[in-house]
C-alpha cells in the first residue's frame, strides 16, 4: 500500500473517535450496542439468504432458523438498546472469565518459560476484568462497552498511524533504490 496518507487520516480519525468515546463512554456504549444490534440483523439476513443455497432441506431449515434468531436478537437490541447494553455487558463479563480460565489452563499445560508467563498474565487480566465487570453489574454496563470501544479505536488509530509512517518510509526507500538503478 503506497498511499500512506490514507492510513494516516484513518489513524487520526480513529484516535479522535477514540478520545470522543473515552470522554463520553455511556454514549459510546449505546452506540456500540446499536452497532451490535444492526450487525445481528444484517448477519441474520445474510444467513437466511445463504441458507437457500444449502443442498439439503435440513440445512436450509437450520440456516433460516439461525438467521431468524439472529434477526430477532438484533431487532430486540435495536428496539431496546439499554436492555441490550445490559445483556452485552453481562455476556462480556462472562466471556472475560471463561477466556481467562481457558488461557490459564492452556498456558499451564501447553507452554513453558516466557510463553507460559505471558499466557498466565493474560489469563489473570481477563479474569480480573471479568470479576470487575460482574461484581459491579449492572452499573458497569453504563461505561464498559464504551470504554472497550474507545480503547480499540485508540489502539487502531495508533497502529494505523505507525503503519502509515512505515509505509511512507518504505516507499521512500523503494523510490530511492529505483532511481539509483
Amino acid at each position: 500500500m503506497r498511499n500512506w496518507i490514507v492510513l494516516l487520516v484513518v489513524g487520526i480519525l480513529a484516535l479522535i473517535l477514540g478520545l470522543i468515546a473515552l470522554a463520553n463512554p455511556f454514549a459510546a456504549s449505546v452506540t456500540a450496542t446499536l452497532f451490535v444490534g444492526w450487525s445481528f440483523i444484517f448477519m441474520g439476513g445474510f444467513q437466511i439468504f445463504a441458507a437457500f443455497g444449502s443442498a439439503s432441506t435440513g440445512a436450509k431449515i437450520a440456516g433460516v432458523l439461525i438467521g431468524l434468531l439472529a434477526m430477532i436478537i438484533g431487532v430486540h437490541i435495536v428496539a431496546e438498546p439499554l436492555q441490550g447494553l445490559l445483556s452485552l455487558t453481562l455476556v462480556s463479563g462472562i466471556l472475560f472469565l471463561v477466556s481467562g480460565v481457558f488461557k490459564a489452563s492452556f498456558g499451564l499445560f501447553n507452554f513453558k518459560g516466557t510463553a507460559r508467563l505471558a499466557m498466565l498474565l493474560s489469563a489473570v487480566v481477563s479474569i480480573v476484568l471479568g470479576v470487575m465487570v460482574l461484581s459491579n453489574f449492572p452499573q458497569s454496563a453504563a461505561v464498559l462497552l464504551g470504554v472497550l470501544l474507545a480503547v480499540e479505536l485508540l489502539s487502531n488509530g495508533i497502529s494505523a498511524i505507525a503503519l502509515a509512517f512505515a509505509v511512507r518510509d518504505l516507499s521512500k526507500t523503494e523510490d530511492g533504490a529505483a532511481s539509483a538503478a
